[in-house]
């Protein structure tokens, strides 16, 4: 039996309307949309767990967020290569 053999019961889509999915939204989405994150750029990676538990426990210590840290680390290295920080995180 073939698995798709309903697909050709259905009629195919010829009135040359775009199908309502094809259309992207020209707003964000309420429910993910964050005012804070306007103007910004996601930067990650994987790393061990170790890595991960030590990053969040250097964090809490300092009394800062994960992203401050990483912030702070990131200009580090900014400037270990001779470039200029950029600033906050």
């Amino acid at each position: 039996m073939n698995r798709f053999a309903n697909l050709a019961d259905k009629p195919r889509n010829t009135g040359g309307a775009e199908p309502p999915c094809a259309s992207a939204p020209t707003e964000p989405a309420a429910e993910h949309f964050r005012p804070s994150r306007q103007g910004r750029k996601v930067v990650s990676g994987y790393f061990s767990p170790e890595m991960s538990f030590a990053l969040h426990i250097c964090a809490r210590r300092a009394g800062i967020s994960l992203q401050e840290l990483m912030g702070e680390a990131f200009n580090d290295v900014l400037r270990k290569y001779g470039e200029s920080p950029v600033g906050d995180s």
